[in-house]
């Protein structure tokens, strides 16, 4: 499985980005699929998800900010950024895992590039 990230850039506080997530190759095998961010200094953390026949994860710090869909038939993942803030700047990464479980924890197996995203005050 390969993914490809984009939609990344720079934008004001307060501005949004829509970030899209490609997937190819053996996609039908494909449980969840996520959005993760590693910013300046930080851990990387799991930002939010879609399982398969589940209502989507959202970490706290995004949530009613960010929006997440899959279209299942492009295999594709899509992330709405609203309400962008200084301390979103990260570079942000789509995973994907054909395993079951608790999307906190579950292990991500596949991952994309990452696509930087810039948020000025």
């Amino acid at each position: 499985v390969q993914l490809q990230a984009s939609g990344g850039g720079l934008v004001q506080a307060g501005g949004s980005l829509r970030l899209s997530c490609a997937a190819s190759g053996r996609t039908v095998s494909l449980y969840s699929m996520g959005w993760f961010r590693r910013g300046p200094g930080k851990e990387r953390e799991l930002l939010t998800a879609v399982s398969r026949g589940s209502s989507p994860y959202y970490a706290e710090s995004v949530k009613g900010r960010f929006t997440v869909s899959r279209d299942y038939a492009k295999n594709t993942l899509y992330l709405g950024m609203n309400s962008l803030k200084p301390e979103d700047t990260a570079v942000y990464y789509c995973a994907a895992t054909d395993r079951r479980g608790p999307i906190a924890t579950v292990p991500f197996d596949y991952w994309g590039q990452g696509t930087q995203v810039t948020v000025s005050s």
